[in-house]
């Protein structure tokens, strides 16, 4: 059983992949990501200039050779302020995508799988969270992410994004939990949380990988709107929401201010939206796209 297991699990993964590269969306989105993340991470090293920088002798400057994407009006490079605030997206997105799954994952799993008083205490805990104003409760909470604490507004963030799936995977888990391989390892004496985290999550990881990819987008999208209102990162720090903000009193008659980060975020949210629907074809075999 162990052998035949160990042979078919990477056979499911190629024939995952082979499916997601055969679509062209998935290799558009997955080329162009990986694109972005080079772009983040190691396209300020190529810059004389960084995100702290002033140079006081040009504001709001277009872009020349000197500033490829021009100057703010503080005199700050935007192509350096652009990377910081793009890496910083990114960074946030994925966290509170992995971090919502993940509780997405585990809480409506324990809420199928026993039912009584502790799927009736997960489910109304679920209920009360979809219910909440997440914009306001997270506004009220802005003054504790200050610098240095972009981590806490990631697991706020990613406590509002996990709910809707969290019932999708409940109802997964009745249904999984009536099939004769979980009857037979109940019968064999596994543990329930064993069984879990051992045969339920794993089968459920089609719909997780999908829902943890598209949740990236989510994420980008309300920590942009977040900031740019100065309820998300906080200066020094930038986002791209803070960035969109100042951009945007300026945008007028100074575009490259705005227009930049403006371009990058919604390439990225396509980029991501792109992967998620190429995994999601991939995974359904009653996909009817070209294989």
């Amino acid at each position: 059983m162990t052998l035949l297991t160990a042979h078919r699990v990477p056979s499911r993964l190629r024939v995952v992949a082979w499916r997601f590269f055969q679509s062209a969306q998935g290799r558009i989105g997955f080329a162009v990501l990986v694109l972005l993340f080079l772009l983040a991470f190691a396209g300020p090293g190529f810059s004389l200039w960084s995100y702290t920088d002033k140079d006081f002798t040009a504001f709001l400057s277009p872009p020349s050779a000197e500033h490829w994407f021009g100057t703010l009006q503080t005199g700050a490079d935007v192509y350096a302020v652009t990377l910081r605030g793009m890496r910083k997206s990114l960074v946030v997105g994925l966290l509170a995508a992995l971090v919502s799954t993940a509780l997405a994952a585990v809480v409506g799993a324990f809420a199928g799988y026993f039912p009584g008083w502790p799927d009736r205490v997960l489910t109304w805990g679920t209920d009360l969270l979809l219910v909440l104003p997440a914009f306001l409760v997270l506004a009220v909470m802005s003054p504790l992410f200050g610098a240095g604490q972009w981590v806490l507004f990631v697991i706020m963030l990613a406590l509002f994004l996990w709910m809707v799936t969290s019932k999708i995977v409940r109802g997964m888990t009745i249904s999984l939990k009536q099939r004769e391989f979980i009857q037979a390892a109940r019968f064999m004496g596994v543990s329930p949380v064993r069984i879990i985290f051992r045969h339920i999550i794993p089968n459920l990881s089609s719909l997780l990988i999908v829902d943890a990819t598209l949740n990236v987008s989510a994420a980008i999208l309300t920590e942009t709107s977040l900031s740019y209102f100065g309820f998300g990162i906080q200066p020094p720090d930038v986002s791209f929401g803070t960035l969109i903000a100042d951009g945007s009193r300026t945008a007028i008659y100074a575009p490259w201010t705005f227009w930049f980060v403006a371009g990058l975020l919604v390439i990225t949210v396509l980029a991501v939206n792109l992967i998620g629907d190429a995994l999601r074809d991939a995974f359904d075999p009653a996909s009817q796209r070209p294989r």
